[in-house]
């Protein structure tokens, strides 16, 4: 009893502590990221967060209690993108504590509505205002300026087959909705009997609201298949690294010869040399077109000129078939901040002196492409959806492409820089999420792993390969018809979420003006006695 006494004392004088919140806040913030690849311990993200809100309940003053929304934050930015840290060295820390100042807000929505006392309807309230508050916070994120959305909550149940299905009725904004009102919830539990009753009931909601989502929401049908091969040619360091590349390339693409293929899929960066000004190369790879009987999807990073007349380097996805150049081509439009271009270069132009940030900045693209590839052995076509890069992070891209009549979504990507940390799996995990939210089949070519494909509802197509993998795959990956509820009606979960906060800020205002009326106006409660003048 003595030891647990003593155990519980420092805890409290822990709690006391400023300093010691502050790093139990960072810790806290981190932990939820161990929900993603490559630790994958997807189970985490529903009880993940209760450290840091039960931390942040506890907080004493709304103010504390935004700060430490604002290091918790800053812990998870920290944590999910760490693998930028050779890039970006110290810089990644500034970043990361810019980007933790979105979680201000909500540390103090969190305190206003889980400190003290929690009743019954308080918590009602908490079960949906938290979680729409932590939504706002990854439409901020989601702004490429800002990063772009990588790490969002949601994301991290790719291999759970029931929030697959509740993705492709609210896109990952409803499953992250979902895991951050579970967390709530169990938060509660810890809170007080009332509180406890409310949250029982909200886990039940939970669960039987994903089960029914699960059971009942529409999903396209599967109807035929397409063969779709991925060659991943590895890592090529030195000057001649590009060469030697595309010669690697060249070789495993020719030994898929008599597969029957829909279609060949190169990495990103694949080519280093504009194609319309080397017909030489171009050549090359129309023979290879030819003699495997179907086009190459390639990726040129080099210095081109666009159709409007813009002269620079384009990152590409160019379509070559046996006569050459199809003419579909599709300029990436999101661009990686730092590794791609430089915001306000003038000003932050000095991160190039600490990592590798981008020399020059990349020109992006106007418009998103859909392309047309013929069939195998003189079969009907097949319309496929390019991306590239950590576009597949962004839901509003892919739904795009799905309602402009792609049938597969093609992610050409290359995370040579970062072989060795937990990005190449992470990029790879998206393309579940954006499979299952339009129903269409998601291919992710990388020049060095991890490549993988995923079926119309989410679920993973053969086997894929690691980033110790130098070779070539093909995949038999279902095609679908039809369209899932979230491709009907786009990202209406941040749409509520917000409105709910709109409600709830007005109808806090609105309380907070009583208050003061009641104080302070003449004739109320707290005005005292009325001295009228005359008789």
């Amino acid at each position: 009893m003595r030891i647990l006494a003593g155990r519980s004392g420092r805890w409290e004088r822990m709690l006391r502590s400023g300093r010691s919140r502050g790093c139990l806040s960072l810790l806290a913030g981190a932990l939820p990221a161990l929900a993603f690849p490559a630790t994958s311990l997807w189970w985490l993200a529903g009880v993940g967060l209760v450290p840091w809100l039960l931390l942040v309940r506890s907080a004493g003053t709304g103010r504390r209690a935004a700060l430490e929304g604002w290091l918790g934050g800053t812990g998870y930015m920290l944590a999910v993108h760490q693998w930028l840290m050779p890039s970006l060295h110290v810089f990644i820390v500034v970043l990361a504590a810019l980007l933790g100042l979105l979680w201000a807000p909500w540390g103090l929505l969190v305190f206003r509505t889980l400190a003290g006392a929690v009743s019954a309807p308080a918590a009602g309230r908490a079960l949906v205002v938290v979680p729409c508050g932590w939504l706002m916070i990854e439409l901020a994120r989601s702004w490429e300026a800002l990063g772009g959305p990588w790490g969002l909550l949601g994301a991290s149940q790719w291999q759970v087959a029931p929030a697959l299905r509740v993705a492709s009725v609210g896109g990952v904004w409803l499953v992250s909705f979902v895991v951050v009102a579970v967390n709530t919830a169990v938060a509660l539990l810890f809170v007080t009997a009332a509180a406890r009753t409310v949250a029982a009931v909200g886990l039940v909601v939970c669960a039987l609201a994903v089960a029914s989502t699960a059971r009942w929401a529409p999903q396209p049908e599967e109807k035929g298949v397409a063969r779709i091969a991925v060659v991943q040619p590895g890592v090529f360091a030195g000057a001649d690294g590009v060469g030697r590349r595309l010669a690697l390339s060249e070789g495993l693409t020719g030994s898929l010869a008599g597969r029957h293929l829909d279609l060949v899929v190169w990495g990103e960066s694949s080519v280093g040399v504009d194609l319309a000004r080397h017909p030489d190369v171009t050549a090359r790879i129309a023979a290879l077109s030819r003699r495997v009987g179907a086009d190459v999807l390639v990726n040129v990073d080099a210095r081109q000129t666009d159709r409007a007349g813009r002269t620079g380097i384009f990152k590409s996805a160019v379509l070559v078939g046996p006569d050459g150049l199809t003419g579909d081509r599709y300029d990436k439009m999101r661009l990686v901040p730092f590794g791609e271009y430089i915001p306000a270069r003038s000003v932050l132009g000095w991160a190039t002196s600490l990592g590798r940030a981008a020399g020059e900045d990349r020109l992006r693209g106007t418009r998103q492409v859909t392309m047309s590839v013929p069939g195998a052995d003189g079969g009907k076509g097949l319309r496929i959806g390019p991306l590239i890069c950590f576009e597949s992070a962004f839901p509003d891209m892919s739904r795009r492409l799905t309602r402009d009549g792609a049938q597969v979504l093609i992610d050409q990507s290359s995370t040579s820089s970062f072989q060795h940390s937990w990005a190449p799996e992470q990029h790879a995990s998206l393309g579940a999420l954006r499979a299952a939210e339009n129903g269409r089949p998601v291919v992710h070519a990388t020049l060095t792993g991890v490549s993988a494909a995923y079926g119309p509802r989410g679920a993973r197509v053969g086997a894929p390969l690691g980033t110790d993998t130098r070779g070539a795959a093909v995949f038999d990956v279902p095609l679908a018809t039809g369209t899932t509820l979230y491709v009907r009606l786009g990202d209406w979960p941040l749409q509520g979420a917000a409105a709910v906060l709109v409600v709830f800020c007005a109808v806090g205002a609105g309380r907070s003006l009583r208050r003061r009326g009641r104080a302070g106006v003449p004739g109320g409660a707290a005005a005292g006695p009325v001295v009228r003048s005359g008789s």
